[in-house]
Parts: C-alpha cells; sequence; structure tokens
C-alpha cells in the first residue's frame, strides 16, 4: 500500500479538497494500493470538520467531505508516507525545513480560499481536479 499526504495550513479547505478528490479520482482510475489523508501545518482547527464552503463546493461536484476531520502534519510521517504533497510554496518551504521530501501539489501554488468569496473555492476545486488528475496519471505506473 502506497501512502500519500497532502498538506495545507489548517487542513480544512485546500488540502480536505486534495484528498478527497485524489482519493476519487484514483478509484476511479481503479487504482487501490494508494491511500490518501491530509493534513495542516498548523493545528488551529484539530478535530474541526472541512470548511462548510469547501464541503459545498465539493458535493455540486459530486464529492463528499463529510467525514474529513483536521489533523496536524506529524514529522515522523516523513517515513510513513510514500509522497508529501503541499498546496504552496509556504508549505512546500516549512516541510521542508522539518527535513522531508515534499512536492508541490499543483503545477502553481493552490491559493488559499479562506478569507474569500465562495466562488473562490470553486476555483481552487478546478486546480485541484486537474493536479489530480496528474497524479493520477504519474500513481497508475
Amino acid at each position: 500500500m502506497r501512502r500519500v499526504e497532502i498538506v495545507c495550513s489548517g487542513n480544512i479547505c485546500r488540502s480536505p479538497i486534495g484528498e478527497v478528490v485524489l482519493r476519487a479520482k484514483l478509484a476511479d482510475a481503479g487504482i487501490d494500493d494508494v491511500v490518501v489523508t491530509s493534513s495542516g501545518t498548523g493545528g488551529w482547527h484539530l478535530g474541526d470538520p472541512m470548511d462548510p464552503r469547501a464541503a459545498a463546493a465539493l458535493r455540486r461536484r459530486g464529492y463528499d467531505g463529510s467525514a474529513h476531520r483536521a489533523q496536524q502534519f506529524r514529522t515522523g510521517w516523513f517515513a510513513e508516507r510514500d509522497l508529501v504533497l503541499a498546496m504552496d510554496s509556504g508549505h512546500l518551504s516549512e516541510l521542508t525545513r522539518r527535513g522531508g521530501a515534499v512536492q508541490l501539489f499543483a503545477e502553481v501554488d493552490v491559493p488559499d480560499p479562506y478569507y474569500g468569496e465562495d466562488e473562490g473555492f470553486d476555483d481552487v476545486l478546478d486546480q485541484i481536479e486537474k493536479a489530480a488528475d496528474e497524479w493520477v496519471d504519474r500513481l497508475r505506473d
């Protein structure tokens, strides 16, 4: 079993969207040897559900993020994960400083929609779906 961790700041917007979308796309592709989880660099939202705007954006596209509960990334997880994906270059730098091998989830930073309008969550979902398709192709090999 391969393990993929997707990381953002508080684990209530971008990384859980990435987790839900990548997990669904892997399942659709018949790839069943990858476990996808998500976490945040900070612990502000530990145990909280996904931001309601993120969950609503997912629901509008047929995804279910209702089971999500925020957790904080632990440095020890680097040894337990085959792939750690950061949502933006700030997360990439933070995780690299902790001593791990990290890659960006998308070609460019996925912007944080938290302080913006609701449609920002749909824009982020567009970017995440595109990047998830690319990760499915990579993980297929």
